[in-house]
């Protein structure tokens, strides 16, 4: 149940010689017999948790990142939901890592929890009813993820924009298209969904000179999306799971967070 393979939505195939990453480092580790135990003593506890709460659909977080210097708790988030066998699956994006691209893959919340762990521990929020029914469709589909997927990734792509994507944002625009699908058909839409609902990204302060390092030395990392004048004065704008637990709360779409240790 834990070790079944990482496929993609797109080809369904194995990831081969590049890794995937979100929320996390991108520095090459060999997994311990410890952190892979934590890691699936994480996802059993997680699945139990999940099938208790009655819940189709979830919105999960996990941390793989330490944020704490920018006042977030955790790095990355996806779409769970209970699939027609029983099993738990969740749908999100992953950057190839080294590269400025991405894909969005299905897999089992063991391979969601395996994948570098900063701290052991998720939060999940339970979307209402109607919330879940909208999302469970479009989540069981292959073709309707992919829709508002865009390939070329930043991490700290801005909200508003469409040049990027990054994984937290496509999530929250997926969440648009499955709400509203008579409306949303790209991304700008979704966006105009996403802000007419009243959500807010994280403003984060990074200074001239780590932009500056970041954008030389990652692939995966790009300013020139934000606005000029909020770009030289560090302040950047980017979705986070952090932002999105509090708007899912906010705006009435789900419960409050619940942590998972």
């Amino acid at each position: 149940m834990w070790t079944s393979l990482r496929l993609s939505l797109v080809a369904a195939a194995l990831l081969a010689a590049t890794a995937a990453q979100a929320g996390r480092s991108c520095e090459p580790q060999k997994p311990t017999l410890d952190s892979v135990r934590q890691s699936l003593n994480l996802a059993q506890n997680v699945a139990q948790t999940l099938d208790a709460s009655g819940a189709q659909v979830v919105l999960l977080g996990r941390q793989g990142q330490d944020l704490r210097k920018y006042q977030l708790q955790f790095s990355h988030m996806g779409w769970a939901y209970k699939s027609a066998t029983g099993a738990w699956r969740v749908v999100h994006k992953l950057n190839d890592c080294g590269t400025a691209a991405s894909h969005v893959y299905r897999q089992g919340l063991g391979e969601f929890f395996l994948d570098d762990m900063w701290r052991y521990q998720a939060v999940m929020v339970v979307p209402t009813k109607d919330v879940q029914q909208k999302l469970l469709l479009a989540l069981s589909a292959n073709a309707q993820p992919l829709q508002l997927h865009e390939p070329r990734y930043s991490m700290l792509a801005y909200p508003w924009s469409q040049r990027y994507q990054q994984s937290n944002q496509w999530a929250l625009e997926t969440l648009a298209q499955a709400m509203a699908p008579q409306t949303v058909h790209d991304r700008g839409q979704a966006q105009a969904w996403l802000q007419l609902q009243g959500y807010q990204p994280s403003d984060l302060r990074i200074g001239a000179m780590t932009r500056l390092g970041g954008r030389i030395t990652r692939a995966n990392i790009a300013f020139d999306d934000h606005p000029p004048e909020k770009r030289f004065a560090g302040h950047i704008e980017t979705a986070t799971v952090d932002s999105a637990l509090l708007f899912m709360q906010r705006s009435g779409l789900a419960s409050a967070p619940v942590l998972l240790r």
